[in-house]
């Protein structure tokens, strides 16, 4: 075999390295382990701050070795294979930048009936448009304006120099849509660094591009509160006078050295590091020469000056000490400073604050910690961010990038005030409490208009002056879309799916050795390389593992299965026809190659497609579907084959693989059913089937999840069954009949769905809906609510998970489905097109394809009718273009194999050649279906309420599409190559008998 080589030694680092990755995910949970035994005390119950007071304690500190290489548990943290929220419990929000807010403010709140009514308008044509915010409310400004020009409600003193009575309309749409970019970026950079605080482990924050919306998981949450107040408290900007030192010089060092006793390490002393400079301007070169190289790699709060942007003034003086520390003793330091006893020896007119942000030095993480001068009297800073009216990037004298600041006429005189009575000292920009920079005032300000200059990069500038005018808009963010999953929830899941992946793939492992006898051992080994390998690939990659995820491995499972069964089948079958073993198993792996790489490809275009425009969930199983069909093709057609020529070796035709048991030797092998004969019947069927179920669905309607319409759902755990019918009665009252109630998984656990106040977005209309649920469950079963899911005793309930999506998402997830099952069929077009050169295939496989998607939908309306419900949301759509991909693969493996008889046809007409290419890949068509069929099966079954929707669309498309394979796709093949057809029966007609 050429290349064998070449193989191992990939399959050698690819395993080395997933190893590699997949031992920080190992550390991690024994590392958990401990912090759960920590918590526990004597009858078992764990207190959670205190595990998480542990975890904290050594969130920084070295806590692996590998090969030399210390990990702190941070890192491994960051480096680990994670769970998503489904797995371990956790939070999921969206939350949403209100443009209403910017325009109004931009427009100085104006109280212009026209614009204010425009602006009513637009807001509510948002709620189920995708177009841009901006061109709704043009749209609507042309309807009333009459012809006005926005110019007269836009041009205002706060927009001198940017907006005025000769700018046209276009130019000010233009500064619109910039404003609510830059809002939507600033909050996006205000929540990430929230979100940095918030402690929990990797979570994850995106901007969802083309909206105006920005998503975020917080794994291992379990404060609801606490996560919407953080993530919607406004920003606050201030400024403040930063402390001199000197002035208290001794209490400091009395306070450092107690921090420094108390920050000891496994590897010595922390200790901060000190530089004195000196205060004078005129020694500032003196100051320099005398400042440590440790000091010049810190950030540029250290190395920027407040100037007028008119004359801005040379560089910074430093006249404090520099107070940094290590970011791993952080948590202590914080700690010891608020103790009472630290306190009493500092001065009351002095708080502390850190820098937003560490910098590197040495592989150390050092973060600067500030004193901020309080007035005794009052907690007022300086002043506010609100006077800010726009900052932007700019360069100073010396072409460096600096920060513009334009201040309103209020603030400008505020700023004269300050900048005079604060000369030489430096002045902190603060935003929820944490320092941004700390320039040094060079000279009075007297207009409003400043420059901060200082060591910069482009992009520090531009994040800076983002941050400024986080006070000059009101740019608020409201939660648009929210679940939470309770812990005892998040441990079930995750049970269901490893309890499904092991049955999974211990059902597979003994079909294939009971068919394939030593064969079979070869494509488990593949398998197992195939499911280790994806593992290891989302660590490397820091995905996180989720339910669909799971889903994904168990679905892979069986579809991994299909490559070494084609090549298996064609072994056979050239031993069939005579070849020796060596031979066959060359001809075997060549043969089947084409098909194989065709069904991945078109399997991977679905996935990438999931991934390019699905959301949540969805992308989640994408990646690891992509994964692993990548991992899949090479364990299949590449280890299977070194690891078959290494047990052929030196034995030639004599050597003992077999692949094929006495009990599979010759089933399925000289199959000659007419198939394509029946191809009207089969029309017939599946057009009725898919009439009756449509009707169905037009006349019961079908149901659609949260996902899709808009709502709050409530995952309810009880100690005991609770019947649904009487909980939905005693709900409906509650919330005006839009109530839904159904087991989830156990007649004790019940989801509750209400559209109710869908529209409200607010915290007061949440808490008023979930406050509705708990009463309304109350009243009706007698039973009192508690919060601790874990420890419920008997007449108590819990809810141990909680969704919104709003009316808005809801829309922007039906249009993201659409798309993506919209452009999974043109690639899948294409790719049939550019590899068989025939449209008529082309075709055909996309009339099996919306053929196979629409039997599903009729199946699910069906099933509801009988009373097996299941809803559609993101999961069903997941699952339907799964069903897609691997009806694609059905259909491929039968057109590649039409493709090579007709390409050795010899006298054979096309009609044949089309119904043995069936015949001839049956074996690997049921072989497959039922491996698969196998696997979903125990999805089914155990993979919860969660994946139940699921399973079920997987059960009716695996079904389907095979039957879709044979019966529709290559006999519309057949009916759309009529001409070419009734052409060589024509030719045959003319030939002498």
């Amino acid at each position: 075999m050429r290349n064998q080589g070449v193989i191992v030694f990939l399959t050698v680092i690819v395993t080395a390295l997933c190893l590699y990755y997949l031992s920080f995910t190992f550390v991690s949970s024994n590392i958990q382990q401990k912090a759960v035994e920590y918590a526990t005390d004597e009858v078992g119950n764990v207190d959670f701050n205190k595990k998480q007071a542990y975890l904290d304690s050594i969130y920084r500190e070295p806590v692996y070795n590998f090969l030399g290489a210390n990990f702190t548990y941070k890192e491994i943290k960051e480096t680990e294979l994670g769970l998503g929220l489904d797995l371990q419990g956790g939070m999921h929000v969206t939350l949403e930048v209100s443009p209403v807010e910017i325009v109004k403010g931009l427009a100085g709140n104006s109280k212009d009936p026209m614009f204010n009514a425009a602006l009513e308008e637009a807001t509510e044509a948002a709620k189920t448009s995708n177009q841009k915010f901006v061109d709704l409310f043009n749209n609507a400004w042309q309807a009333k304006s009459g012809g006005k020009k926005l110019n007269t409600v836009f041009a205002t003193a706060a927009n001198r120099g940017r907006i005025s009575l000769e700018s046209s309309d276009s130019d000010i749409l233009g500064i619109i849509d910039a404003e609510i970019e830059n809002a939507i970026e600033r909050s996006f950079n205000i929540l990430r660094t929230r979100v940095d605080r918030f402690g929990t482990s990797q979570p994850n924050i995106q901007r969802i591009q083309g909206t105006g919306r920005i998503q975020i998981e917080l794994p291992g949450v379990d404060n609801q509160e606490r996560v919407r107040n953080l993530l919607q408290g406004v920003a606050k900007l201030q400024f403040w006078e930063v402390a001199e030192i000197n002035d208290y010089l001794g209490e400091l060092e009395a306070v450092n050295s107690m921090l420094v006793a108390e920050t000891k390490t496994k590897k010595g002393e922390t200790t901060p590091v000190q530089e004195k400079t000196e205060e004078d301007s005129d020694d500032a070169e003196a100051a320099e020469d005398s400042t440590s190289d440790l000091e010049r790699q810190l950030s540029d709060n250290e190395d920027s000056d407040f100037s007028s942007e008119v004359s801005p003034i040379f560089a910074l003086t430093k006249a404090n000490y520099a107070l940094v520390y290590e970011m791993r003793d952080t948590v202590t330091i914080n700690r010891i400073l608020a103790r009472e006893d630290v306190k009493s020896l500092l001065p009351r007119d002095v708080k502390f604050l850190w820098a937003v942000k560490p910098t590197k030095s040495d592989n150390m993480e050092l973060l600067q910690l500030y004193g901020i001068r309080v007035p005794r009297n009052s907690d007022q800073a300086l002043m506010e961010g609100d006077v800010i009216t726009d900052a932007r990037q700019t360069l100073d004298q010396t072409s460096r990038p600096a920060v513009s600041m334009q201040m309103n006429a209020d603030g400008a005189r505020k700023w004269r005030k300050v900048t005079g009575e604060n000369i030489g000292k430096s002045i902190a920009v603060v935003l929820d409490d944490y320092v941004y920079t700390a320039p040094t005032v060079q000279g009075e300000i007297p207009s409003g208009q400043s420059e901060i200059t200082g060591n910069f990069s482009l992009e520090e500038a531009k994040d800076l002056a983002n941050i400024l005018k986080s006070g000059s808009l009101p740019a608020p963010t409201k939660i648009v879309e929210e679940a939470f999953v309770g812990p005892t929830l998040g441990k079930e899941a995750s049970n269901q799916g490893v309890i499904s992946m092991i049955a999974g793939l211990v059902l597979v492992v003994l079909f294939m050795v009971a068919y394939y006898s030593k064969g079979g051992f070869v494509a488990i080994a593949a398998l197992v390389f195939n499911v280790f390998f994806i593992l290891g690939i989302l660590a490397q990659l820091g995905a996180a593992l989720t339910l669909p995820g799971i889903a994904g491995i168990v679905l892979t499972i069986g579809m991994s299965i299909d490559a070494n069964v084609l090549i298996f089948e064609r072994i056979k079958e050239e031993l069939r026809n005579g070849s020796g073993l060596l031979a066959a198993i060359n001809e075997g792996y060549g043969k089947a190659f084409s098909a194989i790489l065709d069904s991945n490809v078109t399997t991977f275009l679905t996935g990438a497609i999931l991934y390019a425009l699905g959301q949540g969930p969805v992308k989640g199983f994408a990646i690891v579907l992509m994964i692993g069909i990548a991992s899949s093709f090479f364990s299949a057609v590449f280890i299977t084959r070194v690891i078959v020529y290494w047990m052929s070796k030196g034995k030639g035709d004599k050597a003992s693989i077999s692949f094929s048991s006495p009990l599979a030797k010759n089933v399925l092998s000289e199959l000659n059913i007419d198939f394509l004969s029946k191809r009207k019947i089969a029309y017939l069927f599946s057009t009725g089937f898919i009439i009756i179920g449509l009707a169905v669905a037009l006349i019961n309607g079908l149901k659609f999840g949260v996902d899709f319409t808009g709502g709050r759902s409530y995952i309810v755990e009880f100690t005991q069954p609770v019947a649904t019918s009487d909980l939905k009665v005693g709900l409906d009252g509650e919330f005006d009949g839009s109530v839904e109630v159904k087991t989830f998984g156990g007649n004790n656990i019940l989801k509750v769905t209400t559209s109710y106040l869908i529209n409200e977005d607010d915290d007061a209309s949440n808490a008023e809906v979930e406050t509705k649920v708990r009463e309304g469950i109350a009243t009706v079963t007698g039973l009192s609510y508690t919060r601790d899911a874990e420890n419920m005793s008997d007449g108590q309930f819990s809810i141990t998970g909680t969704s919104k999506v709003g009316a808005t998402v809801a829309d922007d997830i039906k249009t993201s489905s659409a798309e993506a099952m919209f452009f999974a069929l043109i690639a899948i077009f294409l790719y049939i097109l550019l590899r068989f050169r025939k449209w008529q295939f082309s075709l055909g496989s996309i009339i099996a394809l919306i053929h196979d998607v629409f039997f599903v939908i009729a199946a699910f309306a069906i099933a509801s009718a009988l009373g097996a419900t299941f809803e559609i949301d993101q999961v069903f759509i997941a699952a339907v273009l799964t069903v897609v991909g691997y009806s694609i693969n059905d259909t491929v493996i039968v057109f590649d194999r039409i493709r090579e008889n007709i390409e050795n046809r010899g006298t054979s007409k096309l009609v044949k050649m089309f119904n043995d290419a069936i015949n001839q890949t049956m074996a690997r068509t049921l072989i497959t279906s039922f491996t698969t069929l196998i696997v979903v099966l125990v999805l089914l079954i155990f993979g919860g309420e969660v994946l139940r929707g699921f399973s079920f669309a997987l059960l009716v498309g695996i079904i389907v599409g095979t039957y879709s394979s044979i019966y529709i796709a290559t006999p519309v093949v057949v009916d759309l190559m009529k001409r070419e057809i009734e052409s060589e029966n024509a030719e045959s007609a003319k030939k002498p008998a």
